[in-house]
């Protein structure tokens, strides 16, 4: 396989330290390299911009740009907001509701948890710039997982014939689907 593991996914934040501040004090991530550069190195565009990065457990990381002369948002604000995210993998349900309460005392709003599929259970809320995250523990065995698998292309192609989710519990059983967002 060329891709071995996720390297990072980056976004805009709005202000760099208080990104800073909320991943590593609200959600523990390893505040692991910073940098910066006037212009674009991939493009040569003037840009000035700091580009930090947040390192989990696995080596994965989540990074972010401030760039406070460019146009545009933090992120797609015509798609709704459950659509983008980050979504943190922890291990337990136990720890997701552990998550949520923590959240909620520090005066987050959370959304969940919420049972996506008997695949995993998640909570939703957002971060300083207004990204949704998710904090996610998987919910079944190894056997669900490779069924999951055998179904995903038939999944797929039924979704390309008919856009319609409600047809997959004919099809495929009483499972309603992680598109629930």
């Amino acid at each position: 396989m060329l891709c071995k593991k996720l390297h990072h996914a980056a976004f805009r934040c709005k202000d760099a330290r208080q990104t800073v501040m909320f991943y590593t004090e609200v959600l523990g991530l390893k505040f692991s390299h910073a940098m910066g550069e006037d212009h674009v190195p991939s493009t040569g565009a003037y840009s000035p911009h700091i580009h930090i990065f947040f390192e989990m457990e696995d080596g994965s990381s989540i990074a972010f740009f401030e760039c406070p002369r460019d146009p545009g948002d933090m992120k797609d604000l015509a798609s709704p907001d459950w659509i983008q995210h980050f979504a943190f993998e922890v291990d337990s349900v136990a720890t997701v509701l552990q998550a949520k309460t923590a959240l909620q005392a520090r005066g987050l709003d959370v959304v969940g948890p919420t049972n996506h599929d008997d695949f995993i259970t998640s909570i939703y809320f957002f971060d300083p710039s207004g990204h949704r995250l998710e904090l996610t523990a998987r919910t079944c065995g190894a056997e669900r997982l490779q069924g999951f698998e055998a179904e995903a292309w038939s999944v797929l192609e039924l979704w390309d014939k008919t856009h319609d989710w409600s047809q997959r519990s004919a099809l495929f059983g009483s499972s309603s689907g992680y598109a629930r967002g």
